[in-house]
């Protein structure tokens, strides 16, 4: 099974090698990943005896924050060695403060595992929700480092349950602690790890309630939407921006102001965006320069219309600026963060491929979330909470209380690497 995985993961290698000519991500992916070893070599005599903190990309490491902020909180001398798989995880972490180095994985393979444990000399792992990468936690496995799996979640189609799967439950097995976000995953993985599986619930909580105890208003976002009722629209993809384009055409004079927030800032999706988007129209980056302030405050006045968010790093705190959402990703591989939205108090709407997310089943139970599958069922749903203020503060309050029940998951996680360390 190891060598199917080493073929398997290879292969993968070379692909992304091949495509880097053709395809950005893929490209980041290798160029980043050249200069790997000097910044690791460099970087090691301040690393020695770090804890390890390991995601995927932006999202994983908005689970993991919490976890490393409370650690740091208590252990604030300890060093941080931080690595991402995406290239864009690594660019929008690569300044983090609380990160001694901040770094992409290298490649999963025997040697590269070794030398990196050589070069670190890890005291603790944490990796993030679905991130397994059979050398390296082999190593660390071998070296008998503390190793814990946060916020994950298991399903019975993945490889660990399926009879192929050797190779995926040694990885299991390697770990310290597993802290599942849920009840159901707890138990579906206890049995392979002999009672190392606890519930330890989905540490994002912390994180999206942190930012919105932090209140932090963006005077632009204000400026413009005046004293009119505000849709955000966050991380949307074409489908979805075709569906609410129908959808607030449709309202009419009812509609709400559009803050759309698009998942991939290209250019070409910017301008297909401006032709489908109730005008007056305006982009961020247009309110951002000349007398902003002013052209701002002139678009406040209107009652409707479309900001066009065109800077990447704003969704989590202009969620703050509406009265509902709409969540992009659920008619493509999966909605994107309800939390972020939930936590300000505000309803949200998204599409049907959320089967991977239980906070979208939650929330839709809370009566704080709706599941849309076109653009009629999108109209109702906007239509339903834009036209009832009882009904939008009960969805409001429900948003909220979902979010704040589940706060504190960080820091019992943070405890039990700590008694390890």
């Amino acid at each position: 099974m190891p060598l199917l995985y080493d073929l398997g993961t290879r292969a993968y290698h070379a692909a992304l090698c091949v495509a880097g000519p053709w395809n950005p991500k893929a490209k980041a992916w290798v160029q980043l990943r050249k200069g790997q070893w000097k910044r690791m070599e460099e970087a090691a005599p301040r690393l020695q005896g770090c804890l390890w903190m390991h995601c995927a990309s932006v999202g994983e490491f908005e689970q993991g924050r919490p976890v490393l902020e409370a650690i740091k909180q208590q252990r604030p001398e300890l060093p941080v060695l931080l690595t991402f798989f995406s290239p864009s995880g690594y660019e929008a972490a690569k300044a983090f403060p609380l990160a001694t180095h901040v770094d992409l994985l290298p490649p999963d393979g025997r040697r590269n595992a070794e030398r990196m444990q050589r070069l670190v000399k890890p005291r603790a792992a944490v990796f993030v929700k679905y991130e397994f990468w059979y050398h390296h936690l082999r190593a660390l496995g071998e070296r008998q480092v503390p190793t814990f799996l946060v916020s994950a979640l298991f399903r019975k189609d993945q490889p660990f349950f399926r009879w192929y799967g050797g190779a995926w439950r040694r990885m299991l097995r390697t770990f310290t602690m597993i802290f599942t976000q849920d009840e159901a995953s707890r138990r579906l993985v206890a049995p392979l790890v002999q009672g190392r599986a606890v519930v330890g619930g989905d540490t994002r909580f912390d994180r999206v309630a942190a930012i919105r105890a932090e209140g932090k208003e963006l005077p632009l976002a204000r400026a413009w939407a005046g004293h009119s009722p505000v849709l955000v629209c966050g991380s949307t993809w074409p489908p979805d921006e075709q569906l609410l384009a129908q959808a607030l055409h449709a309202m009419g004079t009812a509609a709400p102001k559009c803050l759309l927030v698009p998942h991939e800032l290209h250019e070409a999706q910017l301008q297909r965006a401006e032709q489908l988007f109730p005008k007056p129209l305006v982009r961020w980056g247009e309110l951002e320069n000349g007398d902003a302030a002013n052209l701002a405050a002139t678009l406040g006045k209107e009652r409707q219309g479309t900001l066009l968010v065109d800077r990447m790093g704003l969704l989590a705190r202009l969620y703050g600026h509406g009265r509902v959402a709409y969540v992009g990703g659920g008619f493509t591989d999966g909605i994107h963060s309800l939390l972020e939205a939930a936590a300000w108090g505000i309803p949200v709407i998204f599409g049907p491929k959320h089967r991977k997310f239980p906070e979208a089943r939650g929330l839709i139970d809370a009566g704080a979330g709706r599941e849309v599958r076109d653009a009629d069922e999108l109209l109702l749903a906007l239509e339903h909470w834009f036209s009832d203020p009882e009904a939008l503060h009960r969805a409001s309050t429900a948003a909220s209380a979902y979010v704040q029940q589940r706060t504190g998951s960080a820091k019992a996680v943070a405890e039990a690497v700590l008694a390890a360390i």
